[in-house]
């Protein structure tokens, strides 16, 4: 169906993709795999017509073809759902999903046919097999729904070939369970799906081919049967680890940090949960999408109004506002990192330092060389890839740019980590990176509240877990022995 051939991209001096091969089947889940940089984003906007090609060719059913623009892919039946979320959040789910189509019209095209519109949508969202209200505004839907609605957005015309870049990045084990029975009921058609993503049991369950690339080339493909995550790994990053989390040797946890209690929110989404984190250990929070948890950690760090309860940070209290918990040692890594973790269009060394400007003031002028050699040095440490302090942010991959969230909230030296996904669509080397930066903010006395929608990485992090249902707090286990599906027992109701 697709065939890319020796396609080069530049940008300045730097290849982003130096002579990449790949072909796709009609039909088939080709999954495309390499770190943060390696090029996989870079194809996927040469495809969707949003970069033009250095060198080489795209093949399309066998003959060449110029995918100028996101409109010409789409009339060819290419169709991208993006890591990052592109939808306009004042708009409902159903102005969403006829962005860059024709609206319906009513009789001689004097208005929009509202009515016709949304029976088009719902008779999608049916055949899809999805629960989602689209009379809601995109800004009011959670993570999950929106990704969703982007997959109904790309479903909405004749697509062949659907490109999901981190599709299940926000996802819960339950819905990502949905997507791949539509993404089974799709190949079945004759469409063929482009997989990227960074979760290696996925890749080796949906595809039937794996692609890697690395530092912008194409490694090879590979028969999913024919290979190994091991092996997958190894190819990704060049090296003989396997990028996998290993459980550290537990700590003696110390004096007790955080202490929740009772606490509810004012708009129900928590009710009455409580929780303690110590000095030295990592603490895990679980539950399925609706539970709490997001919740949870931004009523802690004061950015969601309180009704009752208290939270409490080395015997003070802590949920006033995230500028008062900051100044006690409470920092928080946020779930949509370029929403409310960064500033794109500043600088790295503007970002890291933001929070912390007056540690490199002096009367009225900033210390530049203080501020500049603070931010080399966690740059290095964290193994940021860039170009500098002064690259914009907005430019760095992924993972680059949640490396830059974490140093940011060191700079402040906190007690406390509040970490919401701090994993999520990041590269497996960046993912083991910043698992190892975790226990060792562990070890160095700090305490660690740790929110993930994959099970397995919370069980493989944490020292202890907490389960979350419907607001609640639903059980607290020990990790040692502890599996997913007692965990997931007590999620469904059935521990």
């Amino acid at each position: 169906m697709l065939k890319a051939s020796r396609l080069d991209k530049r940008f300045g001096q730097n290849y982003a993709l130096s002579g990449v091969d790949i072909e796709i089947e009609p039909g088939e889940v080709h999954a495309l795999v390499g770190e943060n940089g390696a090029g996989k984003s870079t194809l996927i906007k040469i495809v969707t017509g949003v970069y033009v090609p250095d060198g080489g060719e795209l093949l399309w059913e066998g003959r060449p073809v110029d995918v100028g623009s996101p409109v010409q892919a789409r009339r060819l039946g290419i169709n991208a759902v993006h890591q990052e979320r592109h939808l306009v959040p004042s708009f409902t789910g159903y102005e969403n999903l006829f962005l860059g189509l024709d609206y319906p019209k009513r009789a001689f095209g004097a208005a929009v046919d509202w009515r016709k519109m949304r029976r088009e949508a719902d008779r999608l969202r049916d055949e899809l097999g999805l629960s989602l209200e689209l009379n809601l505004a995109a800004s009011r839907m959670s993570p999950p729904q929106k990704t969703m609605l982007e997959i109904m957005r790309a479903m909405m015309t004749g697509c062949r070939l659907l490109i999901l870049d981190e599709p299940t990045a926000s996802l819960t084990d339950q819905e990502s369970e949905r997507l791949f029975e539509l993404i089974g009921r799709l190949t079945s058609q004759g469409t063929a799906i482009l997989y990227v993503s960074h979760r290696m049991d996925e890749i080796f369950r949906l595809s039937d081919r794996i692609s890697v690339f690395r530092n912008g080339r194409s490694v090879g493909t590979f028969l999913a049967e024919d290979t190994s995550k091991e092996r997958v790994i190894r190819l990704m990053s060049d090296d003989q680890t396997d990028g996998a989390s290993a459980k550290r040797d537990r700590l003696r946890p110390g004096e007790s940090l955080l202490e929740v209690s009772g606490l509810s929110t004012a708009d129900g989404k928590v009710r009455e949960a409580s929780l303690t984190v110590r000095r030295h250990e990592i603490v895990g929070l679980f539950g399925l999408a609706g539970a709490g948890r997001t919740e949870l950690l931004e009523a802690i760090y004061g950015l969601r109004r309180v009704s009752s309860g208290e939270a409490r940070l080395k015997g003070g209290p802590i949920a006033l506002s995230p500028r008062h918990s900051l100044a006690r040692g409470a920092v928080l890594i946020p779930e949509e990192r370029k929403r409310d973790g960064l500033v794109a269009g500043m600088s790295i060394r503007e970002n890291m330092t933001l929070p912390v400007l007056g540690v490199f003031s002096g009367g009225f002028r900033m210390k530049g060389r203080k501020e500049r050699g603070e931010v080399e040095r966690r740059m290095a440490e964290m193994n940021v890839k860039a170009t500098g302090t002064e690259q914009a942010v907005g430019e760095l991959s992924g993972g680059n740019q949640q490396k830059v969230v974490f140093a940011k909230a060191l700079l402040s030296d906190p007690d406390l980590l509040l970490c919401d996904e701090p994993t999520q669509a990041v590269d497996v080397m960046t993912r083991a990176e910043i698992h190892r930066l975790l226990k060792e903010q562990a070890r160095q006395g700090r305490g660690v509240l740790f929110v993930s929608s994959d099970l397995q990485e919370v069980l493989d992090v944490a020292d202890r877990l907490y389960v979350m249902r419907e607001g609640r707090i639903a059980a607290e286990l020990d990790e040692d022995g502890l599996t997913a599906g007692q965990v997931l027992q007590i999620c469904y109701g059935q521990g």
